[in-house]
C-alpha cells in the first residue's frame, strides 16, 4: 500500500494553532500526555540534543513539556547512582586530523578500561536503588515504560541479566536496543527467561541483512522468541520501504513495544519538521486510538532546529501535534 491517499497534511494555520503558547504553564501540575487514550512519550535523553542529559534534567524537561511517559536510556539512571558512565567523544566541526596509531591505541585502551569499570559496577549494583529511581519519576508523574540499552550484543550473559533486572526495577514493560539480526536468537533467550519484551529498533537500511528495516527482518527475529518484538520507527520505515507503516503496524500490533514518531521523506529522505514530510504520523496515531493499542507513541526528535527556535520549543510542537491528532 502506498503513501498517497493515506496522509492528511496540516495547513500552516493548523500548525500555528497547535504550538504551545507558553511552556511554564505545565509546571503547575503533574504532566499528562495521554491523549484520547493514546500514551505519548519521548526517547530521552536522546531527543534533548545538546542539552544536559542527567536524570534531574530529563525530569525537568518532561515536566515543562507535559510528557508523562518515557523511553529512558540506561545511562542517566546508572549515572544518578555514581556509575562510571563513559561519554561519547564530541567531534569538532570541519576537517579532522586522523589520530596517530599511538593515539588510537590509547583511546581504545581507555574505552576498554571504562567498559570494564562499568561492567564491574553493574554486577555489584543493588536493584533496590533502582526502585528508588522509579519512585522519584513516578512521584513526578512520569512512567518509565521502556528502558533502552546500548551495546547489548557485546554484553556478557550476566550483564544482560542485570539489564533486564534494571528494567523491571524501573517498572518498565520492555527494553529496547539496536543489535544485529544475527544476535536476536541469543537475546531472545534472555527475553524468554525474564518474560519481558524486547523492542528491536528499525532504520532505513533495507539492503543490510543485519539491520531491522524491512518487515521480513522483524518477522524473522520474532520466530526466535515470543518476547522478541518491534520498536517501529515510522519515519525510518517510510524512508526505507517507501510505503505506509500502517499495514505492518496492524498486522503485528501484539508484538510492538512502542512506535517512534518522526517525519521523514520517501526514498531515504531527511528528517523534517512534523507535517512537512511523507510519514503518516497523524494517521498512525489515529489507528492506535481507534484500535485501542496499548503501546506508547514515542517522540524521537531528530530534525534540525530552525533558526530562532530551540529544542524544547520544537519538541513542544511535536507534543501538540499529537494532542491535535488525537483530539
Amino acid at each position: 500500500m502506498g503513501v498517497e491517499g493515506l496522509k492528511m497534511h496540516y495547513t500552516r494555520r493548523d500548525v500555528g494553532r497547535i504550538v504551545l503558547a507558553a511552556l511554564p504553564a505545565s509546571l503547575l501540575a503533574k504532566p499528562n500526555s495521554k491523549f484520547g487514550d493514546v500514551q505519548i512519550g519521548i526517547n530521552a535523553p536522546y531527543s534533548f540534543h545538546g542539552m544536559p542529559g542527567g536524570a534531574d534534567d530529563i525530569q525537568k524537561y518532561m515536566t515543562e513539556l507535559g510528557l508523562s511517559a518515557v523511553e529512558l536510556r540506561s545511562q542517566p539512571v546508572e549515572a544518578y547512582f555514581g556509575a562510571p558512565i563513559s561519554t561519547s567523544l564530541e567531534r569538532p566541526p570541519g576537517p579532522r586530523t586522523p589520530p596517530t596509531p599511538e593515539q588510537q591505541a590509547a583511546r581504545q585502551a581507555a574505552q576498554r578500561a571504562q567498559a570494564d569499570a562499568l561492567e564491574k559496577w553493574r554486577l555489584a549494583a543493588p536493584m533496590d536503588k533502582f526502585k528508588e529511581f522509579r519512585k522519584k519519576y513516578e512521584d513526578a508523574g512520569i512512567a518509565i515504560e521502556i528502558v533502552k540499552f546500548d551495546g547489548v550484543d557485546k554484553m556478557k550473559d550476566e550483564v544482560v541479566d542485570y539489564a533486564f533486572g534494571l528494567a523491571k526495577a524501573l517498572g518498565a514493560r520492555a527494553i529496547s536496543c539496536e543489535i544485529p539480526m544475527s544476535r536476536t536468537a541469543w537475546l531472545g533467550e534472555f527475553a524468554t527467561k525474564h518474560k519481558m519484551m524486547v523492542g528491536y529498533h528499525g532504520h532505513a537500511a533495507i539492503h543490510n541483512p543485519e539491520a531491522f528495516a524491512t518487515p521480513e527482518s522483524w518477522e524473522k527475529a520474532m520466530t526466535y522468541s515470543k518476547y522478541n518484538g518491534i520498536n517501529l520507527d515510522i519515519g525510518h520505515f517510510i524512508a526505507g520501504n517507501n510505503t505506509s507503516p500502517i499495514p505492518f503496524l496492524k498486522k503485528h500490533a501484539d508484538r510492538i513495544t512502542h512506535v517512534h514518531l518522526k517525519d521523514r521523506k520517501l526514498n531515504e529522505g531527511p528528517n523534517v519538521p512534523w507535517g512537512e514530510g511523507d510519514t503518516p504520523i497523524k494517521e498512525v496515531l489515529q489507528v492506535m486510538q481507534k484500535e485501542k493499542y496499548p503501546f506508547q507513541g514515542t517522540i524521537e526528535f531528530e530534525y534540525k532546529v530552525p533558526e530562532g527556535s530551540d529544542t524544547l520549543h520544537e519538541i513542544a510542537k511535536c507534543v501538540e501535534f499529537c494532542r491535535a491528532a488525537l483530539s
